[in-house]
């Protein structure tokens, strides 16, 4: 596979500190987007601590032979045990966590792991289509049939995640294979950019040819239309050999 690759993250219009962090490996084999929680240092030391631990972890088992379903499992694993390990040291971000989606191309098969609401996005021949599912407690709901669609959107319990890093009970990792294919974008966000945008206006901007102009004009809708959160947005464009 030959990738293109690029990433944007923004304060947005309203909060005054970021706390989403992002990396994109330079050979183009992985891919992180995370959003942290916890008050301003909390949430910006939860998603820097994964995004180190992740790719650390991924760096260091790269070549071996674990499989690359297990190698996910175990980066964020590590990355969650990291995060309490400093809750305990530093009682004053007790509370903070993080959400985390990361995507790998490796041994020519895309992989994907996720652990809250940050999302991993797939344009294929036109159609985008959400790959994730939130670990939220209104995504849950709209799934057992409590919510209807509309309902979620607005719903005040909307950003209860049911899941995250930097939890002593956390014992499930979400991983799926990817049928990734030439011509094929994808989209690792934080939800600062999937509550101001609907996935009709995510087409529309992710479908430009030029992906630096996609991840930017990404950024700057979600901004037009109130920038509540932070916005990060990582665009991988699959391109013919």
């Amino acid at each position: 596979m030959k990738l293109r690759f690029t990433g944007l993250s923004d304060v947005g219009l309203v909060r005054s500190a970021n706390q989403d962090a992002y990396y994109i490996d330079p050979e183009g084999r992985f891919f992180i987007v995370a959003d942290g929680m916890g008050g301003h240092a909390g949430g910006e030391e939860a998603s820097r601590i994964a995004t180190i631990v992740i790719k650390a972890f991924l760096t260091k088992h790269w070549d071996s032979d674990k499989p690359t379903q297990a190698l996910l499992v175990g980066a964020l694993l590590q990355a969650n045990k990291a995060i309490v390990q400093d809750q305990q040291k530093y009682p004053q971000r007790s509370d903070m966590g993080t959400t985390a989606v990361v995507v790998v191309f490796r041994q020519q098969q895309a992989y994907c792991a996720h652990v809250g609401d940050s999302r991993l996005y797939q344009l294929s021949s036109s159609k985008l289509q959400q790959i994730t599912q939130d670990h939220t407690w209104v995504a849950r709901a709209l799934k057992c049939g409590e919510l209807t669609l509309q309902e979620s959107r607005t719903h005040p319990y909307r950003h209860i995640l049911l899941r995250c890093l930097g939890r002593e009970d956390l014992a499930q990792i979400d991983v799926q294979a990817l049928d990734a294919q030439p011509g094929d974008r994808l989209l690792l966000c934080s939800d600062g950019l999937t509550e101001e945008l609907s996935d009709q206006k995510i087409t529309v901007y992710l479908y430009s040819t030029d992906i630096d102009k996609a991840v930017s004009s990404l950024v700057e809708a979600a901004k037009a239309k109130g920038g509540r959160d932070n916005i990060t947005a990582i665009v991988v464009a699959i391109d013919n050999l």
